[in-house]
């Protein structure tokens, strides 16, 4: 979600009041600071028996013509890719993720401040680091041109796609060119792309087709731009290349990798996800009633994920309430023997799967890199991140749960910004929730605009009929204070 009005404008004022109100951690405490540019200077890579080295001890792997693909303007680049044929058939991935490791130092004020944050933030008009900038967008990240201290993933596939065999060692990587999705995509569609880059959509499609055979599900959650105009805002979406699923599914082959292997070693830390109740996607079908999703009952919800279009309003709004159903998702940290199958599953990747490829953004997957090498190696991990293998679910989750209520908050905050002019006005609406407890009171998704607000009876008023459209009125929209909220009209 964007904000793309001035600095001084109501809702950049709103946001910012909210990070104040949510007590946001923005500045990083000075020994953190000072550590993170230390470390800058001279990152210390950690190596067996908690010994370090430095760059020029480690495996130079700059020969490899690595990419990375991310948003215009981004410089926290945490994968870098390069794709090849194999002899004989099949591909080989070449995929470098930043070594954070090699710039915090265990038990330190960096570290402890990275176990406080647990991930980056993100509020529609800007980012809340995990990682000072000195890492984040310099010495850690894969800028191009740059030599990188780098965990560097060799994952070989077969002609349709299936990993065959995979490997991750330590390695100093260069990135030779910033490429962002637009600019892929079009090198690709007009066929100029080398093969290394073309490779992206070949391999990436493979992969697509295995995703469905699994049963899996993958959200082509669209951009949602907040716009001023005329001293008003407006709701645009924009639909994800096709360029960014290819892409995704790289980090998810990795992510598949980094889990096969840790539970082949017996310690790790998977991220998992139930399967969804039956209560969250009668919910959904109820949205998809209210937004005009053609929803046939004989039709799975993965099935029907597959056919919308993300660049048609209705379509994107549903993609969004769709992520509710991933919202259950959790950390299983194991040590000595691996979880039972049902238990280390991904529902929504149909297999088990782990975070390992955004360490600049997210607490996890530094360990998950450390895990992985030493089960490469054949190694016991180090004692620091075998440590924090039985804390780090709950620290993930906590940290998970604050991202998800800046979410909210900043969902919340937009659409009292939508309709802040519209107080007063009735809309068509469908009651997609009712509360247990008192029925006179539910939850309604609008026809248009796509915004989801509380609305209540009065007290000794009739319940709220689930499922059934129904015309509100809007009772209070004022961004930065309460939810939007509706009453029957």
């Amino acid at each position: 979600m964007h904000v793309t009005d001035a600095a001084d404008a109501p809702l950049r004022a709103a946001l910012r009041e909210l990070r104040c109100k949510l007590e946001i951690p923005y500045h990083f405490p000075p020994t953190a600071q000072a550590e993170a540019e230390s470390a800058a200077r001279a990152p210390r890579i950690p190596v067996a028996d908690g010994a370090v080295a430095t760059e020029h001890t480690l495996e130079d792997a700059t020969d490899l013509p690595l990419f990375t693909i991310d948003p215009p303007g981004s410089l926290d680049l945490d994968q870098a890719m390069f794709l090849s044929r194999r002899a004989g058939g099949g591909f080989r991935v070449h995929y470098a993720i930043a070594d954070v490791a090699s710039f915090v130092t265990p038990g330190g004020a960096l570290d402890a401040e990275a176990h406080h944050r647990v991930t980056t933030l993100y509020f529609p008009d800007e980012r809340v680091p995990l990682h000072p900038y000195a890492l984040s967008e310099g010495a850690a990240s894969l800028l191009p041109d740059q030599d990188r201290p780098a965990v560097l993933w060799q994952l070989d596939l077969d002609p349709q796609g299936a990993l065959t065999a995979g490997s991750v060692r330590r390695a100093l990587v260069r990135s030779r060119a910033k490429l962002d999705y637009a600019g892929v995509q079009r090198v690709i569609d007009d066929r100029t792309a080398e093969e290394p880059l073309a490779l992206l959509r070949e391999i990436g499609l493979l992969r697509e087709e295995l995703e469905v055979a699994r049963g899996a599900i993958s959200l082509n959650v669209p951009e949602q731009e907040i716009v001023e105009q005329d001293g008003c805002y407006t709701l645009e979406y924009r639909a994800p290349l096709p360029a960014y699923g290819w892409n995704a599914q790289i980090s998810l082959l990795t992510g598949m990798a980094a889990a096969e292997l840790m539970l082949a070693s017996g310690t790790g830390i998977l991220r998992t996800l139930p399967t969804a109740p039956d209560g969250s996607v009668a919910r959904l079908r109820l949205t998809a009633r209210a937004l005009g999703v053609d929803w046939p009952h004989h039709t799975s919800y993965a099935a029907l994920i597959r056919t919308l279009d993300p660049g048609r309003a209705t379509h994107a709004a549903f993609l969004q309430e769709c992520t509710a159903l991933l919202r259950g998702a959790g950390y299983t940290a194991f040590d000595g023997a691996p979880p039972a199958a049902s238990d280390a599953l991904h529902a929504a990747v149909a297999a088990p799967y782990a975070h390992a490829t955004a360490p600049l953004r997210r607490l996890v997957d530094r360990y998950t890199s450390e895990l992985c090498l030493a089960a490469s190696a054949g190694e016991e991990p180090a004692d620091w991140v075998r440590g924090a293998l039985p804390a780090l679910p709950r620290e993930m989750e906590t940290g998970t749960q604050r991202a998800n209520q800046v979410e909210r908050a900043c969902v919340d905050l937009v659409e009292a910004a939508l309709l802040r002019d519209r107080v007063g006005e009735i809309f068509e609406a469908l009651v997609v929730e009712i509360q247990e407890k008192d029925p006179t009171r539910g939850t309604v998704h609008l026809y248009d605009p796509a915004v989801i607000g509380q609305v209540e009876t009065a007290p000794d008023g009739p319940a709220l009929p689930l499922g059934h459209r129904i015309q509100v009125r809007l009772a209070e929209a004022e961004p930065g204070r309460d939810p939007v909220r509706f009453t029957p009209a």
